[in-house]
């Protein structure tokens, strides 16, 4: 699929699950609004939220080219966070969608007063990053979005057990809201953000490259060091140091538009297409600094599981060819995830 087709295009990826619910009534998935994958009558936030706003023609932000150089941007290579793993469970963070009929229940927590304390879909039937066995001091995300409500559920350092089940932190966002997390409440990441909607997937980008139609969301990404700071649309930060010399959590980037997608591989290689449309996506709608560990690693589901040929692919981008932006000027509402363009703030 040519990328001149891929930007012209302006309808959301389309649903690989035969068996999604119908739109509830009363509540219809806005125009332009992403969905899931498997719950295709859900958006994943409106079509109006900040990780689903087309950044490519905001100014760069007067801290960009500090926060490249403490994410060493001119040797680096960004790193795909997901894959193949031979003999083990998938690299990625794995999602579920069930429905309402599902078993719930309640969680303890270690960081309680700034987790949701209500009941989860959680079971022993939800996938767990890293698979059931991944150690206790790794993430061990659980995501799970309940397609009756177009509620998601997100859980860091997730066990479940039939005799109590525990967790390090916990978040529930209606999918269907523009509404952010009290300030200062972190999440099942450190920035207090969702995870869900900043993860690549497979099957979104197959069906974004046979449609010819973009992915249109922002993607999850860490950095090895943050400011001690955040800035909207995040609401918690993890971090040491000043704004002017590291990255805040929220921090936007974007691949410069400069930047020549079509001659980044051959269309005779194993999934070019796919790469392409994934840097077509960095360009429009670029990463969000949502938690610290390795620079410049972004995020991708678990399944379905995606080939290597694309992954080496996905290797090859230099870092050096993104800039920071300063969306800031999209925000309605500090509490909202809304964004609207207004003179000098341009929306893609």
């Amino acid at each position: 699929m040519a990328v001149a087709a891929l930007l012209a295009a302006g309808a959301v990826f389309a649903s690989t699950s035969a068996g999604a619910a119908p739109a509830l009534p009363g509540t219809p998935t806005l125009p332009g609004a992403p969905t899931l994958p498997g719950a295709a009558a859900c958006p994943v936030f409106p079509a109006d939220n900040v990780w689903n706003t087309d950044i490519s023609k905001l100014p760069v932000d007067p801290h960009s080219t500090a926060w490249l150089h403490s994410m060493h941007a001119s040797t680096a290579f960004l790193h795909p966070d997901f894959g193949p793993n031979d003999g083990g469970y998938p690299y990625g963070i794995p999602y579920a969608v069930v429905t309402s009929a599902h078993k719930t229940v309640q969680v303890k927590f270690r960081y309680a007063s700034e987790s949701n304390r209500v009941p989860y879909p959680l079971g022993p039937d939800t996938p767990i990053e890293g698979g059931k066995n991944a150690p206790s001091d790794t993430d061990r995300h659980a995501l799970i979005v309940n397609k009756t409500t177009c509620t998601l559920y997100e859980l860091w350092q997730a066990r479940y057990s039939a005799n109590g089940s525990t967790a390090g932190s916990g978040a529930v966002w209606n999918l269907r809201s523009d509404a952010l997390r009290p300030a200062g409440w972190t999440s099942a990441d450190a920035a207090g953000l969702p995870i869900l909607p900043g993860l690549l997937n497979f099957a979104q980008i197959q069906a974004a490259v046979r449609a010819g139609k973009p992915i249109k969301h922002a993607i999850r990404f860490t950095a090895d060091s943050s400011a001690a700071a955040y800035i909207w649309p995040a609401r918690h930060q993890a971090g040491s140091g000043s704004i002017a010399k590291l990255p805040p959590m929220g921090a936007r980037f974007r691949l410069k538009t400069s930047f020549n997608v079509a001659s980044f591989c051959r269309s005779s290689q194993p999934n070019c297409a796919d790469a392409k449309a994934v840097l077509v996506e960095m360009q429009h709608y670029g990463l969000i600094l949502a938690d610290n560990g390795s620079d410049w690693y972004f995020q991708g589901a678990a399944y379905p599981q995606w080939p290597d040929a694309l992954v080496s692919l996905l290797k090859q981008i230099p870092a050096k060819s993104f800039v920071a932006v300063n969306e800031s000027c999209l925000m309605v509402n500090r509490n909202s995830g809304q964004a609207r363009a207004k003179p000098g703030c341009p929306i893609g």
